[in-house]
């Protein structure tokens, strides 16, 4: 049996989290009253939806982690690689005038830190090195 990897349940546990406050929060700032709306500014509206719509991929990931599951590693990196792309969209989007909320900027980084720890220890497989080890020895 594989020993349960605590790094990988804890950060599973938190991106389930962040996906859930993800789409709560983007929900209501799309779906939400005029008063929601307003709350929050000069969001980019692509950069909202971006966020909306990942949210629901996060909580997939997250499950598919605590699963131990093949796909949650591909799709931990195409959340990375999208997320990253989103902001550099945003980034153009800042560059040519366009209005925005200064905690968008730091919502992307972080959430660009949070799916490249992820990915890091996803990706990272102390399991079967240490197999490859033992197996080397035996030769």
């Amino acid at each position: 049996m594989r020993n349960r990897r605590w790094d990988i349940l804890i950060a599973a546990i938190v991106v389930v989290l962040f996906g859930l406050l993800t789409v709560l929060s983007g929900g209501r700032a799309l779906f939400g009253g005029a008063e929601d709306r307003a709350a929050v500014g000069d969001a980019v509206p692509f950069v909202l939806w971006f966020n909306f719509l990942a949210g629901f991929a996060y909580v997939a990931a997250g499950i598919g982690l605590v699963l131990s599951t093949g796909w949650a590693t591909r799709l931990s990196i195409g959340i990375l690689v999208a997320t990253v792309l989103a902001m550099i969209a945003f980034g153009v989007h800042v560059l040519l005038g366009g209005a925005y909320e200064m905690r968008t900027v730091w919502a992307m980084c972080l959430r660009t830190v949070v799916w490249g720890i992820v990915v890091g220890l996803a990706v990272r497989d102390p399991d079967r090195s240490a197999s490859v080890s033992r197996d080397e020895r035996r030769y």
